[in-house]
């Protein structure tokens, strides 16, 4: 059925139910996105294919999809170990291409020009998608990645929830659920790129409304 949805997109499809040979594809040829239908493959668990994949370093884009009766714990789990985003069974057509669009939208070019973003100890190279504090690397997974590029985007400004939820994760149809990722990711972000986590200086929580990231540099400048 997904096969159908996506092929009249231009997708070329591959599709196998054992997660050594999802893994195999995916390491050894040109993946632009891998959609986990079940995280309980035959052969390997679904986060172990996850968890290998991002140990690689690949960045391709992961999407897991869940049933509502799966633990939310297996999901985050998916998340801890470099998943993307989720989509929640059944779901819709459009749901699926809004979210698979916001996925590929962020996508670093490997030609385009160098953007650098500077806040306190924090430097954002976005093309590279590194990230330094202090001058020490910090490890951010591919959605928190995504969701820093959007408030760097829109650096100043207050994103609502919405907002960023549809730029980021797609149109939900659990969006309780959703913001509650949400959080948790903010969270996550602090975590690692605040000198106080409690006391955020960089992403500012507007209450009721959304996030804003504040800035104090942003420079472009062209590979040498």
């Amino acid at each position: 059925m997904l096969a159908a949805v996506l092929k009249p997109s231009g997708s070329l499809i591959s599709q196998t139910d054992s997660g050594a040979l999802a893994l195999d594809s995916v390491l050894r040829n040109k993946t632009d996105l891998l959609l986990v239908h079940n995280l309980g493959l035959p052969d390997m668990n679904g986060l172990d294919v996850i968890r290998r994949i991002r140990l690689s370093g690949s960045t391709i884009p992961i999407i897991v999809m869940s049933r509502r009766t799966d633990e939310s714990g297996t999901v985050m789990a998916a998340f801890d170990l470099g998943a993307d985003t989720c989509i929640t069974k059944p779901f819709g057509v459009e749901e699926l291409l809004a979210r698979i669009r916001a996925l590929q939208r962020y996508r670093p070019q490997p030609d385009a020009p160098q953007v650098v973003a500077e806040a306190d100890e924090l430097r954002i190279n976005l093309n590279r998608r590194s990230v330094t504090v202090r001058g020490i690397e910090v490890k951010l997974s591919p959605r928190e990645y995504d969701l820093l590029h959007l408030l760097i985007k829109h650096a100043g400004e207050v994103l609502t929830h919405d907002f960023i939820l549809r730029n980021v994760w797609g149109s939900g149809n659990d969006p309780g659920t959703d913001l509650q990722y949400l959080r948790i990711y903010v969270r996550s972000i602090r975590n690692k790129i605040e000198l106080v986590p409690q006391q955020p200086r960089i992403l500012l929580t507007v209450q009721g409304i959304g996030y804003s990231l504040f800035l104090r540099k942003r420079t472009t400048s062209w590979r040498m």
